[in-house]
Parts: structure tokens; C-alpha cells; sequence
């Protein structure tokens, strides 16, 4: 099948797009990427999403799942078009949406431990305007069978890059930072879980010291100039998730807007300059992830190379400090394999709604903490229905 990936991250920046070629079945599912765009949000509704994500209001929740809807549908229709395809052409879309909302530490209400996560981005309205069936909402699955409901990419990240006698760490540095342990072709070893931050604390500060005329550090370039504050950085991996044991995922709940605020607060105490100020925040997020490497991973095994993608593949800075940090490990990015990094993630979405439709699991229980296997998602039949089944 030709298969749309539709999905935006905690940066919350846009819209990945992929159009994916998938053969095979299961483990052995090959994919060839055809195309992939990233669509940026329009001026402003990356404010309003955040905003939602902290505080919203029901009916603006509301409201915003539909005007996703419609944005993931105008995607999925740039992406076919970008491939030189038409509609006709493609069988499936696996949205993920936007998280808005992700809470894997149970909560007690009565007899119940709920655990819980909210995407919006209607896939009604992208079946409708695409005439293709979706499949969408794949984290309450996970969740529902005892999961977090995160990280779900391990499953790509396996079909991707095992090797027969080798293990590989796989490190995907977006809005929040998360790892794969693959170690010599065991699917039933595979580890995964959340680390700390990714780029959401560096955009947010370098936005705020800015005054919003920067979003983000081109490179890693200011921070590679400046400082590592030994207070500042004390203080931060000071955090209890840094060293929680997985399974462990987290999110803007931990890692934004609250934790941003801190940051500016002792940047103005301790009076550091811009550069230090970012240099520091981005040593945190290359020694959270090192640091949970170290401690939960290195204990399994030995472990080959490092491969980093998402958009901190290419702050140089992050892996600069990676790789000393690591010492004689290499640290190599998703393009040295033959992979783009920034494309992963939406590739991921169309491989699971590929194995959905075909009624195949493809969460990963000893990354999410799952009681069992489950097949993920939420199908919304489009015009094309019957013809897939």
C-alpha cells in the first residue's frame, strides 16, 4: 500500500506529512519513503494549542479538533500532490493529530487507576475530505491494556535498524527526548522510554530571550558559544523523571511552559548571559538523555552506536556534548544509515495504520509497560473502505 503519516509533535510547530511505499507484513513490513513535507501552522495557533494544552477551554477544544481536522486533511492533499500522485492513488492515512494532553501516572478515582492522553486533529473530517480511510488515535489502545500509551516509534525503530549482532541505541530528540534500545535483533529485549527534555525548553528560551524575534538556535550555534552554568545545571537534573526507572514517558506537563518560567527566574538571579543561558539548557538536554542511557541501558548490554534523529539531529551542539559525554560510543544521526530524520515519526503513523488495517499489533509491551500486544488505533472508514477490506 501507498500509506499517508500525518502527525505534529510537542514542538507543536506543524504538520509532518510522509507518503509511504509498505510491503510486507509485521516485523517484516519494508517501507520506501516517497515524499515527505513539513506544513507549518498557520500564524498563531501554535500559541493557542499550547495554551489549550495547559488550560483550555472545552469549547475551544472543540473547535480546535475540527480546525485540525481540516489542516491534517489539507496536508495529507499537499503531500500526494508533492509525490506527483493523485488521491486515487493512496490507500490509507494513519493520523496521530496533536497531543494536547498526556497523563501516564495513574490516578485514583474509586475502585479505578485511570491513566489517560487526548489527540485532537478530527479524523472524521480527514476521511471526508480526502475520501480515504483513516486511522487514527493510536495511544488509548496501548493505554486501555496497561501502557503508557508511549513511546510508540520503537516499533519502526526495530524494523529500521536491528542488526544481527549489534546494539544500537535509537534517540529521537523532538519537542521531548526518547530512546530505543534494540539490542541484536530481539524484539522481546527491546527497551524504550522517555528522557527529558528535547527542543522544547532551548525554542521556548531562546523565543523568550528573543522577545520572540528567534525560534529556535540554528545549529545548536548560540549555545555552542556560551557557558555551562554548574548551578543551573544542577538544578535541572536535579528533576525526579530524569531518574525515574522506565517504563516512563512525559511531556509539556513536565517540560514546558512551568519548568520555562523556573529557567528565566534563576537566569535572572544568577544573571547569565544569553549564550550561557542556552548553552546550559541545551547540556540538559544532551546529559538527561546520556545520563538515562548510562544508567538503564548500559546495564543490559553492551551497546554498538547511537543514532539520533528528530529536529535535535541538528543542533550540532546536542551532539557534540552526546558524544563526549558517552566517550568511546559513537554517536551517528539517521542520515549517516540512510534515513531522514525528520521524516521518521510520520513514517511510524503510516506503518501503524498499515498493520491496523491488517489487524497486526504493533505497540511495543516492553517499552510501554503494556500488560499484553494490541492492535492500535481507531478506524474511520473512508469511500475507499470496502476496497481495502
Amino acid at each position: 500500500m501507498r500509506v499517508i503519516g500525518l502527525i505534529s509533535g510537542t514542538s507543536t510547530d506543524g504538520i509532518d506529512a510522509a507518503l509511504v511505499d509498505i510491503k510486507g507484513k509485521g516485523l517484516n513490513s519494508r517501507l520506501k519513503l516517497l515524499a515527505y513535507k513539513t506544513y507549518p501552522y498557520p500564524k498563531g495557533l501554535k500559541e493557542r494549542i499550547i495554551e489549550l494544552s495547559v488550560k483550555g477551554k472545552v469549547d475551544e477544544i472543540c473547535h480546535i479538533n475540527f480546525y485540525l481536522g481540516e489542516l491534517f486533511s489539507d496536508a495529507a492533499h499537499r503531500i500526494v500532490k508533492a509525490a506527483g500522485m493523485k488521491m486515487a492513488n493512496v490507500s490509507l492515512i494513519g493520523s496521530h493529530g496533536q497531543t494536547i494532553h498526556h497523563l501516564p501516572e495513574p490516578r485514583r478515582e474509586g475502585r479505578f487507576s485511570v491513566r489517560s492522553t487526548l489527540q485532537i486533529a478530527e479524523p472524521s473530517i480527514i476521511a471526508e475530505r480526502t475520501g480515504l480511510t483513516v486511522v487514527a488515535d493510536f495511544r488509548p489502545g496501548d493505554i486501555a491494556a496497561g501502557g503508557e500509551g508511549a513511546p510508540l516509534t520503537p516499533y519502526l525503530h526495530y524494523i529500521l535498524f536491528n542488526q544481527p549482532r549489534l546494539s544500537s541505541v535509537i534517540v529521537n530528540i523532538g519537542g521531548i527526548s526518547n530512546i530505543t534500545y534494540i539490542p541484536d535483533r530481539n524484539f522481546e529485549r527491546i527497551a524504550a522510554f522517555d528522557t527529558g527534555p528535547g527542543n522544547m525548553l532551548i525554542d521556548g528560551l531562546i523565543h523568550k530571550l528573543t522577545d520572540g524575534k528567534k525560534g529556535i538556535d540554528k545549529n545548536g550555534g548560540l549555545a555552542s558559544r556560551g557557558k555551562i552554568n554548574d548551578y543551573l545545571i544542577s538544578h535541572l537534573m536535579s528533576h525526579p523523571f530524569i531518574n525515574k526507572r522506565p517504563p516512563k514517558t512525559t511531556g509539556r506537563e513536565s517540560f514546558g511552559n512551568i519548568m520555562l518560567n523556573e529557567i528565566l527566574k534563576i537566569i535572572k538571579n544568577k544573571n547569565l548571559s544569553q549564550k550561557d543561558a542556552l548553552a546550559t539548557v541545551t547540556a540538559y538536554t544532551a546529559f538527561s538523555i546520556i545520563h538515562n542511557i548510562k544508567r538503564f541501558i548500559l546495564s543490559r548490554g553492551e551497546v554498538s552506536g547511537i543514532i539520533v534523529g528528530g529536529g535535535g539531529s541538528r543542533n550540532k551542539t546536542i551532539l557534540s556534548l552526546m558524544q563526549k559525554a558517552i566517550g568511546p560510543i559513537p554517536v551517528l544521526t539517521f542520515e549517516d544509515m540512510g534515513y531522514s530524520s525528520k521524516a521518521i515519526e510520520a513514517m511510524a503513523f503510516a506503518l501503524f495504520a498499515y498493520e491496523t488495517i491488517q489487524s497486526i499489533p504493533s505497540n511495543v509491551p516492553t517499552a510501554t509497560g503494556a500488560g499484553h500486544s494490541v492492535v492500535m488505533g481507531k478506524i474511520v472508514p473512508g469511500k475507499n473502505f470496502r476496497r481495502l477490506r
